[in-house]
Parts: structure tokens; sequence; C-alpha cells
């Protein structure tokens, strides 16, 4: 079985479409949230989504992206952030709006081994919210699958890839397909491979896509330019 996993979208249709060429024929889907945010094409990305969900096993779960642009939770936010919330909440077609809201903030996935997989935007202690960094103590990551019955914990939320391993169970996120903040502008997602025996049956990939149109849409809608900018740097 092939499982795909991507997060962090932030309504970049263009890095979707080169990631799902490359992770088309996966058995199941997994995403972290936030579908949309920062970028230019919030409903073409959502309604992408809401196709595949019909098709395939594709399990979303809501961000704090997606969180604010549904329900205007947009406390906490810097500017840039929460103006390109407000214009999403303009430009969104309420029928979009409603499947952000219906979006549930934890999903179950149990893969054909019967491992079991906990799917979370932040961490399950604060699902919105909380940072899972690569760099923090391994102690703290002890202490967040405390919270976790199942095997691994899949998360997202700080666009940077991580695999984390703890007494033989870990915490994986593959980063951002829209907005990798890793100093690699490329779009970022992760496959694990049922037939090889975890921790190592997963791997991490980059594709290149098309920036410049990605960026160029940001501009044109009005949204800040350093929401553009920032694309081609990964940061």
């Amino acid at each position: 079985m092939i499982v795909a996993l991507i997060s962090d979208i932030h309504s970049n249709l263009e890095a979707l479409g080169a990631v799902w060429d490359e992770i088309k024929h996966a058995d199941a889907v997994l995403c972290m949230g936030d579908l949309v945010g920062y970028g230019a094409s919030p409903n073409e990305v959502v309604e992408f989504v809401r196709k595949q969900m019909k098709k395939r096993t594709f399990l979303c779960v809501r961000g704090n992206h997606d969180n604010a642009i549904a329900f205007g939770a947009e406390w906490g936010f810097n500017p840039y952030a929460r103006q390109a919330v407000r214009w999403h909440q303009r430009v969104m077609t309420v029928e979009n709006l409603e499947f952000l809201r219906q979006l549930p903030v934890r999903q179950l996935f149990t893969d054909d081994t019967g491992r079991s997989y906990l799917l979370i935007h932040g961490s399950p202690r604060a699902p919105l919210e909380e940072y899972l960094f690569p760099w923090l103590p391994d102690e703290e990551f002890k202490a967040v699958l405390s919270y976790v019955r199942q095997d691994d914990l899949l998360v997202g939320h700080t666009h940077v890839p991580m695999l984390k391993v703890v007494e033989g169970r870990r915490i994986i996120n593959p980063g951002s397909v829209g907005q990798p903040r890793d100093g690699d502008w490329r779009a970022s997602y992760a496959i694990i491979d049922t037939e090889r025996e975890p921790p190592g049956n997963v791997e991490f990939h980059r594709v290149e896509y098309d920036v410049e149109e990605a960026a160029r849409k940001i501009i044109d809608a009005g949204l800040p330019r350093f929401l553009a900018d920032r694309l081609y740097e990964g940061l």
C-alpha cells in the first residue's frame, strides 16, 4: 500500500498540481490541513480536494488557516496572514467555506498492515496551534505521544519536513506543499510504503512547480507582495 502525506497547501494550485502528478496513484492520501490561506487559488484548491474525496481514500483535517477563514478566528495572525484571511473570506464560495467548517480537527487512519495513525494539524495538545518543530528536545516528543493511542502521529503546521522516532512510534510531518519554510522553495510531500518495515518506510520528496505563476496570482489579487516573494525562497 502506498500512502501519500501532504499538508499546508495554502491556496497554491500550481504546487498542488505538481505534487498530485506524483502521488495520484497512491492508495490513500492523508492531508494535515491548511488547504487555504496566503495564496490566491482557494476555491480551486478546495474544489480539487472535494472532488478527490469522492473518488478515493482522501482524509483531511482542519488547519488553523482553514479555521480562521471558515470561522473568522484570525486573532494571533500577523498582518500579512490576516489580510489574506479577509481576502479569502470575500472570494470563497459559500459551499467551499462550509466545507472548511465541516473538516474535522482529528482523523484516524489504519493502513493495510494494521498500523494506526492520528492526523492532526498542530499537535494533540493544541490541534490548531502548537508547533512541533524538529529541533524540540526528545522529551517533548515523548510527552506529545503520551496523548496519542495510535502507532504514529501525522502533523503539519510548521511547514518543515520531519521524522521523529520515539520507542518505535513516529511523528511525521511531510512539510508544506504550497508554502515551504525550510529554505527549499520546492513543494514538499512524503510517501509511506507499507510493503517496507517501519520506521524506515517513509520517504520525503520535493518537486518543482510554476512558482512564478503562483506568485503572479498573489500580486494580481492585491495580496501583500511579501506573500509572493517568500515563495521563491522557501522561507
